[in-house]
């Protein structure tokens, strides 16, 4: 009882400490404050130009592929400087785009990549008092944390990382953790932190030894607390607050990049990767143990409707993706079938949504503003003029975009 007790009014905590007075989200981390792309945000702006509706610009150092965050009047982002092999952590002013601070993580030999991946592909999280960021130095995982001032508060190495395509760890809050994943050609494994000193309070090893870049969905799904994730050859969920493995999928492939999604509504997680083969799944989540033979609700294997990248979407009666080669595609969340397909341009960045409309950036810097239906209708069609690779974010009634050389904030504003 108590134990439900604490964990409502937590929620409670967190719902207010993730809304500003002016009714806006923060966007705290990958992907948001869900961390599936959606935003509650009203009166996000749907058209722009390079010329129009754009708030401010900022140049930013180096390069990296890390989404901006937002808390409050505050910008987040990392990238890296290859002519001094810094990694930094950036931080901006909201509403003005100025460089308020920046500070150097770690200076390292950069380490090899895909040629896709960046040496900064890691966003980070923030709980509103403290900035949580990742990298590799070299073979080791490096988690530091920084408050809003700048100043460092710790920073650890909790596991080796190796990977022929470079590093790529979002880390994710749950409670008082910080919550990273370390699938490498290696010892694998997913490791809890203390998010106030860095400590390692669990770290729980992954069987296959595979390279995998999915950052952990967190929810209450069944009756539970449950934390889950693509990767290590397996779809898998895990108790957040142990762990400790809760159910698992063996494959269907080897490895894997985008996040899960679940979609209340249908009661489903959903599940886009990878390569060798492609594979978008639905899965219930109510199982335990070894569940490949009864979890999934449906699968498609057709390569233009399986995103390796790009994470998807979901809301109300319907499921997004957009494959990597630029198929966009529309399926009922509950039946799998397939609504339409449209190509929008190449995509790495992953999707997002806010007041009914999907936004869709694709590697041109093209921002494809549809409305999910049966039909496909497209409520804008917008050219920034940059290349972009990060996943944007939604506050206040802005959209944060981070292109190739420049930080944009696009205008909600009449």
């Amino acid at each position: 009882m108590r134990r439900t007790i604490w964990k409502t009014l937590s929620l409670a905590l967190l719902s207010i400490l993730t809304v500003p007075a002016a009714s806006a989200e923060n966007w705290p981390g990958w992907r948001g404050p869900r961390g599936d792309g959606t935003s509650i945000d009203k009166d996000t702006p749907v058209t722009w130009s390079p010329t129009e509706d754009i708030s401010w610009k900022t140049e930013l150092p180096g390069l990296g592929h890390a989404s901006p965050i937002v808390w409050g009047n505050k910008v987040f982002t990392v990238s890296c400087v290859p002519e001094t092999e810094a990694r930094v952590l950036l931080c901006f002013d909201a509403s003005s785009g100025e460089k308020i601070w920046q500070k150097t993580v770690i200076s390292s030999p950069l380490e090899k990549k895909h040629r896709l991946n960046s040496q900064a592909s890691s966003t980070p999280a923030t709980d509103g008092k403290l900035v949580y960021v990742t990298f590799l130095d070299v073979q080791d995982m490096v988690v530091a944390a920084y408050d809003f001032a700048g100043q460092q508060k710790w920073l650890v190495r909790p596991g080796k990382f190796k990977s022929v395509h470079g590093f790529c760890s979002s880390p994710v809050l749950h409670q008082d953790k910080l919550i990273v994943n370390g699938d490498h050609d290696g010892d694998s494994y997913i490791v809890a932190l203390d998010r106030a000193t860095g400590k390692t309070l669990w770290k729980t090893p992954r069987a296959n030894h595979t390279r995998s870049y999915c950052v952990p969905l967190i929810r209450e799904l069944a009756g539970r607390t449950q934390m889950v994730l693509s990767g290590d050859k397996t779809v898998a969920s895990y108790d957040p607050d142990t762990g400790k493995q809760i159910w698992i999928i063996q494959g269907p492939t080897e490895q894997y990049v985008a996040s899960l999604v679940y979609n209340p509504k249908v009661n489903l997680l959903f599940m886009t990767g990878g390569f060798p083969d492609h594979h978008l799944m639905a899965i219930k989540p109510d199982g335990t143990g070894d569940v490949t033979d009864s979890a999934v609700a449906w699968h498609v294997t057709k390569a233009s409707c399986v995103s390796y990248v790009p994470s998807p979407i979901s809301a109300g009666d319907y499921f997004l993706v957009v494959s990597d080669t630029g198929h966009a595609n529309c399926f009922e969340a509950a039946t799998g079938k397939l609504l339409w397909q449209e190509k929008i341009g190449s995509h790495h960045a992953s999707p997002v949504s806010a007041d009914g409309l999907v936004y869709f950036l694709s590697d041109e810097g093209v921002m494809t503003v549809v409305r999910p239906g049966p039909e496909y209708k497209v409520a804008a069609r917008n050219v920034l003029g940059e290349n972009c690779f990060a996943s944007p974010a939604i506050s206040g009634g802005h959209v944060f975009i981070r292109a190739e050389k420049h930080l944009y904030c696009i205008c909600g504003c009449p």
